[in-house]
């Protein structure tokens, strides 16, 4: 039976916590790592219904994407739904895990699904988070180059963008001189050696670093190994906030309507005036996405599709874009199927683990 750990060790894979926005409050809400569960509920929102679901179906844990508990609490007495919320899981051993603004900012998390079920092609990140990204510099003996670069890549370093195993190699000379209590691999102690050596470097997510480095150590000959970690200001290629892409084809504006109601099962779309040229670029966010406009704007999108719109900030649009609002549920419903997916197709090595859909609906909005 894999043990809760073992559950948020995959999702954090998916999704590093190091990628959620300093206002959240993702991770292992409630519960030990150390427990052991064989069910995982996945839902949308955590409610009484939702723990009332998960007892009810034998699941010791529920995955959700948005976090019960947002705001400290400071006393623990049922008087509001996140404190009952609380008291039901505590008392029926249920652990709690939310996966939020980091699923939102990776690449392939929220706005990538919802590109999945428009039909958009050649998703990118509308806007890169800077910051997230290091070098890793190390010095290797030639004959041993490839199998410390290696183990590097196998621990996540060299990663940019749709391509992997990415580094940059330099021939040089080293010395050193072996001190008294060292135990050298190669030269004699108390004499400078020279050593035809390999300069290996490599792009790391900040998340990485210290996998790489032990990997890296690991693979590596020598008793002390030199390496050197830059911090980088380069924007992350893959992670961000929202996601653009483009149809094949374009669609006229009561097409691409359709096409967003069915996709989203959004009953009503609020929206600014449509333009009357056709849609081929869509710039889309899961959830509250308003600060993304000027992202949109600039991309060159016809439709910027998100939830969450205030009405002055409709106006923001001024007639050099479409706004989309679908709700908050309806933007990121989907992505409660695709986690039961990613955590069904890991199956963490264990056949009888099983990840079940919440069938209960969490959104507070109903449209008449």
């Amino acid at each position: 039976m894999p043990r809760i750990q073992d559950i948020i060790d995959t999702l954090e894979r998916i999704a590093p916590p190091a990628l959620q926005e300093e206002y959240d409050n993702s991770g292992l809400l409630i519960g030990s790592p150390h427990g052991e569960v064989d069910k995982v509920l996945v839902s949308l929102d955590v409610t009484e219904e939702v723990v009332a679901e998960a007892r009810a179906r034998g699941a010791g844990m529920i995955v959700s994407h948005h976090p019960l508990i947002f705001r400290p609490l400071k006393r623990i007495t049922g008087k509001n739904q996140v404190e009952r919320t609380v008291m039901a899981a505590m008392r029926s051993d249920i652990a709690l895990y939310a996966i939020h603004t980091n699923l939102d900012n990776v690449a392939h998390g929220v706005n990538a699904m919802m590109c999945r079920k428009l039909g958009l092609e050649g998703m990118r990140v509308l806007r890169p988070v800077a910051g997230t990204l290091a070098k890793v510099v190390t010095f290797v003996p030639n004959g041993h180059a490839d199998s410390v670069r290696q183990a590097m890549f196998d621990a996540g370093g060299g990663r940019i963008g749709a391509y992997d195993q990415c580094s940059f190699n330099h021939g040089g000379e080293g010395t050193f001189r072996a001190g008294d209590g060292a135990d050298p691999y190669v030269g004699a102690a108390g004499e400078r050696h020279h050593e035809p050596e390999t300069r290996i470097e490599m792009v790391v997510e900040r998340w990485n670093v210290g996998r790489v480095l032990s990997a890296m150590r690991k693979a590596h000959p020598y008793e002390e190994v030199a390496h050197d970690i830059l911090m980088l200001d380069n924007a992350h290629p893959t992670a961000g906030s929202g996601g653009i892409g483009t149809f094949s084809e374009p669609l006229v504006w009561e097409a691409f309507l359709e096409r967003v109601k069915e996709a989203f099962g959004a009953a009503v779309v609020r929206h600014t005036a449509p333009s009357d040229r056709p849609i081929r670029t869509v710039a889309l966010c899961g959830g509250t996405g308003s600060f993304l406009l000027p992202d949109a704007i600039r991309a060159g999108a016809d439709v910027f599709l998100s939830s969450d719109f205030k009405y002055h900030e409709f106006f923001g649009a001024e007639g050099r874009i479409t706004i989309a609002d679908i709700g908050h549920a309806e933007a990121e419903g989907g992505i409660s199927q695709w986690l039961v997916e990613q955590l069904a197709d890991n199956k963490l090595g264990f056949p009888n683990f099983a990840v079940l859909l919440s069938e209960v609906r969490t959104n507070p909005i109903h449209v008449s």
